[in-house]
C-alpha cells in the first residue's frame, strides 16, 4: 500500500504542467537540450500523433517516442514541425522537445500564435525517424457550420476500434470529443485471480480476437506504470491513431480512467487492499495528462473548460466524476430486512439540495458561462445521461438482478423472460392509456410508480440537474447536452420539473463496450428494435434509442439547426466490417423546438 501527501500531490501537479512546451514560432532548440546524451538511439513513434484542446490561436500537438534500445536513457531529443502545407515547405513552428522518463517519454507542445479557422500539419523527428503526419485545426472565428464526432467507452479487450476508423474518414470534421472511458482499468481476470480465471468485464473474447491484455499489463491498473502501459496499449490500435491524426480531440475522463463508478472520495472498484484512493487518482490523472492531448491545469481535477466556435457554438466541457461528485445512491440501501423499500428515505436523499455531481464552484462557473455566452448554441460535453430515464418500478428488480443472477437464486434466462413479460404487460397498458382507454387504479399505479434505473447518471442528482436546466431556461438558451457512458445511442427532450422542454440530449454509443443488448439478453437487432420501441413508449422524454450497436455520434450545428447522426459498425470483433446502414439514424433539431 502506498499513500501520497498533499505536498507531493501539488509537486506532481506542477511537474505535469512543466512537461508542456510553449512554442511561439520557429526556434532552434529549447533549454536543457545540451543535457541529452549525444548517442544516436534506436527509437520509433509507435503510438501515433495527436492534437487537442484547440483555441482560435493555439493547439496542443502530441506524440510519444519509444526507446527500442536495451540501454536506458533518461532523455531523448525530439524535433517538432508545424506547417501550413502537408509537404512542410512553409513552417510556422519548429523546435526541439526534451522527452524524459519522468513523463513516460511523451511529447506535448502548445503551438501558439496561429490563425483562426486554419488547418495545420505537424510531425515529429528523432534519431533519423519521422512520425506520421497529423492535422490540427484552430477554432474558427465566424463559422457557418461546426461539425463534431463524439465518442465514448473504448474497451480494448472487447474489440477493435472500428468506429474510430470510420469516423476518421469524415473529411470536414472540426473537432472530435471523447466523453470518457478512453481506457478501462480492469485486468484480465476478476480480482486479478489467475487461478479461477473468471474473466473481468468484457474480456471473455479477448484471446480469440487477438486483443488480450499483455502479460506486463494484465492486472488491474492501480500504480502509475499500470495506467501508462494501458494507455500505450490503447494507442497502438490503428483506429485510435487514425482519428487522433485527423483533427483535434477534446477530451474529458469518466470513471474507468481511474476505477469503475468513481466519485470524489472513492470508487465502487476500489477497496483498502488497493491502497489510498487519492494516490490512485493522482497517478491515474498523471498518466491521463501525459498520454492525451489536453492542456495541463494546475489542479488536474479542474478540467472543466469552454471552447468557443465564434458566435455559433459554446462548448462547455464538464467534469462530473472526481471534482465534486457525491457518492452514488444505491437502491439496496433502502430495503429493510423484510425486503420492504423505504420510498420516503430514498426520495429525501435523492432530492437533497446539497447533493451534487459538479460541486459548487464548477456549477457556479457553468452558470456564469451560460449567462455570459452569446453563442447560438450552448453545448454541454459531459459523461452521463441528463435525460430522465425512469422506468416502472417493478422492472427495476429483475433488471438489477441481472448483474449477478446467482446471488438471488436466479438464472439470466429466467430474469430475461420475466423482464420481457413485464415489458409486454406495461407497454400494452401504456398503449391503452394513450389511445384513450380506461385503466384500473392498479394498472394506473403500475405505470405511474416509476423510478430512475441509473442512479450514477443525472437521475441520481435531481436538484443540481434542475438548477442547470433552470439556468438555461432563465437565460433563454438553446441547450444541447452530449453524453456517453451507457454504451448505447439515445436522444431525449430535457424537461424541467414543470414539464417545460429546456433543451435536448444526444448520447453516443460505445466504441466497443457492451450495452443493454448484453445485459438484457437481446440476441439481434430485430429483437433490440422491439425493446427500443418499448422503452420509447414507457419513458416519456425518450425519443430515440439504439440498445444493440457500437459506433459513434456526429453532431452538426448551423445557425438554425443541429443535426445528430448515429453511425454504427457491423462488427467490432474483427477489423473487417461495414456500416450498418439499416441502423443509421439522423435527427434534426430546429432551434427553439423539441424532438418529436
Amino acid at each position: 500500500m502506498f499513500t501520497i501527501s498533499r505536498r507531493d500531490f501539488l509537486k506532481i501537479s506542477a511537474a505535469a504542467a512543466s512537461t508542456l512546451l510553449i512554442s511561439t514560432g520557429i526556434s532552434g532548440c529549447t533549454p536543457g537540450d545540451d543535457t541529452i546524451d549525444p548517442i544516436v538511439y534506436d527509437v520509433d513513434f509507435k503510438h501515433g500523433v495527436a492534437s487537442g484542446d484547440p483555441l482560435s490561436d493555439k493547439v496542443i500537438i502530441w506524440t510519444r517516442i519509444t526507446h527500442n534500445d536495451t540501454t536506458k536513457t533518461n532523455a531523448l531529443s525530439v524535433d517538432f514541425e508545424v506547417a501550413t502545407d502537408e509537404n512542410f515547405t512553409t513552417l510556422v513552428h519548429s523546435g526541439t522537445y526534451t522527452a524524459t522518463q519522468e513523463s513516460d517519454f511523451t511529447v506535448k507542445v502548445d503551438a501558439q500564435n496561429l490563425t483562426a479557422g486554419t488547418k495545420y500539419y505537424y510531425r515529429f523527428k528523432s534519431n533519423g525517424k519521422t512520425s506520421a503526419t497529423g492535422v490540427a485545426k484552430t477554432l474558427p472565428s465566424n463559422p457557418s457550420q461546426v461539425k463534431m464526432a463524439v465518442f465514448s467507452c473504448s474497451n480494448y479487450p472487447n474489440g477493435f476500434f472500428n468506429a474510430y476508423t470510420e469516423a476518421a474518414k469524415i473529411a470536414d470534421l472540426d473537432v472530435t470529443l471523447h466523453l470518457g472511458d478512453y481506457i478501462y482499468e480492469y485486468g484480465t481476470y476478476e480480482n486479478d485471480d489467475f487461478e479461477t480465471k473468471k474473466p473481468s468485464y468484457a474480456t471473455e473474447n479477448a484471446v480469440a480476437m487477438g486483443r488480450a491484455l499483455p502479460e506486463n499489463n494484465n492486472t488491474e491498473c492501480i500504480a502509475l506504470e499500470d495506467y501508462r502501459r494501458r494507455y500505450a496499449l490503447y494507442h497502438t490500435d490503428a483506429g485510435s491513431q487514425a482519428i487522433h491524426a485527423l483533427c483535434p480531440m477534446i477530451v474529458v475522463w469518466d470513471d474507468h480512467e481511474i476505477a469503475n463508478d468513481t466519485y470524489k472520495d472513492g470508487a465502487k472498484n476500489h477497496d483498502a487492499t488497493e491502497g489510498d484512493f487519492t494516490t490512485r487518482t493522482t497517478v491515474a490523472l498523471q498518466a491521463y495528462f501525459e498520454w492525451l492531448p489536453i492542456r495541463p491545469v494546475s489542479n488536474q481535477k479542474e478540467i472543466y473548460r469552454t471552447f468557443n466556435f465564434g458566435s455559433l457554438v459554446s462548448l462547455h466541457m464538464l467534469e462530473t466524476r472526481i471534482f465534486g461528485r457525491n457518492k452514488q445512491l444505491s437502491y439496496s440501501n433502502y430495503y429493510n430486512s423484510s425486503g420492504n423499500f423505504n420510498a420516503t428515505a430514498f426520495t429525501t436523499d435523492l432530492t437533497s439540495p446539497t447533493r451534487t455531481m459538479l460541486g459548487s464552484s464548477q456549477l457556479a462557473w457553468l452558470q456564469n458561462q451560460l449567462g455570459t455566452s452569446t453563442a447560438t448554441w450552448q453545448v454541454l460535453g459531459q459523461q452521463v445521461l441528463m435525460g430522465k430515464m425512469s422506468l416502472p418500478a417493478e422492472l427495476l428488480t429483475p433488471i438489477g438482478m441481472l448483474e449477478n443472477p446467482a446471488a438471488y437464486g436466479k438464472t439470466t434466462e429466467a430474469l430475461v423472460t420475466q423482464i420481457n413479460t413485464l415489458i409486454s404487460q406495461l407497454t400494452t397498458l401504456k398503449v391503452t392509456k394513450l389511445s384513450g382507454g380506461t385503466l384500473t387504479a392498479e394498472e394506473e399505479a403500475r405505470l405511474a410508480t416509476a423510478l430512475p434505473y441509473n442512479l450514477d447518471a443525472w437521475d441520481g442528482y435531481y436538484v443540481e440537474r434542475e438548477t442547470i436546466l433552470g439556468t438555461s431556461k432563465a437565460y433563454g438558451k438553446n441547450l444541447v447536452v452530449l453524453a456517453g457512458d451507457t454504451h448505447n445511442g439515445w436522444a431525449s427532450n430535457l424537461k424541467d420539473v414543470g414539464g417545460s422542454v429546456v433543451g435536448v440530449e444526444f448520447a453516443t454509443p460505445s466504441i466497443t463496450s457492451p450495452g443493454l443488448e448484453q445485459y438484457v439478453g437481446l440476441p439481434d437487432a430485430t429483437t433490440s428494435a422491439q425493446f427500443e420501441a418499448a422503452l420509447q413508449l414507457l419513458i416519456d422524454d425518450l425519443v430515440y434509442a439504439n440498445t444493440f450497436n457500437r459506433g459513434f455520434l456526429t453532431v452538426t450545428f448551423t445557425a438554425d439547426n443541429v443535426t445528430a447522426e448515429w453511425t454504427y459498425v457491423s462488427a467490432y470483433n474483427s477489423t473487417t466490417y461495414t456500416i450498418d446502414t439499416a441502423r443509421t439514424k439522423t435527427i434534426t433539431h430546429a432551434k427553439g423546438s423539441q424532438l418529436a
